[in-house]
């Protein structure tokens, strides 16, 4: 399987201005900038979607390793944070709120931790990984 997203980027770094679409077209042209990126200006940035990749790629892996074991999670809702430091993408935090019925904490805090090591996009990237859960 392969995707595919399209970035166009006019004009030098601080006034130009880019849009990214992406194969779904869910994102269709959406802006981006350097003020979007570096400061508070409207649009997403490449580090946003990273956070929002890495966010629902590790909630798929965590209900498959779940389902795996016979457990079936109500809700998984997980916030991404990438830092971008120095022109380094330093770590990504992944922030989990779970429902789960019938799961005992150890065995949550493994499955949680195998998922963090085993989503794809983990695996992509070339950076320190945290995860903060809480299981209601």
């Amino acid at each position: 399987m392969t995707r595919h997203a399209t970035a166009v980027w006019k004009g030098n770094i601080k006034e130009g201005e880019g849009s990214i679409s992406s194969q779904s077209g869910i994102l269709n042209q959406t802006p981006y900038s350097f003020k979007s990126r570096f400061e508070e200006g409207k649009g997403t940035n490449p580090e946003e979607l990273i956070a929002a990749a890495h966010a629902g790629c590790f909630a798929m892996q965590l209900s498959a390793f779940l389902t795996e074991e016979e457990f079936t999670p109500e809700s998984l809702e997980t916030k991404g944070e990438v830092t971008l430091k120095d022109g380094t993408v330093t770590k990504s935090h992944l922030i989990l709120k779970a429902k789960i019925d019938k799961i005992g904490q150890s065995k949550f805090d493994e499955l949680v931790e195998k998922a963090k090591k085993n989503c794809p996009i983990s695996k992509l990237l070339d950076t320190k990984i945290s995860v903060e859960s809480t299981l209601n």
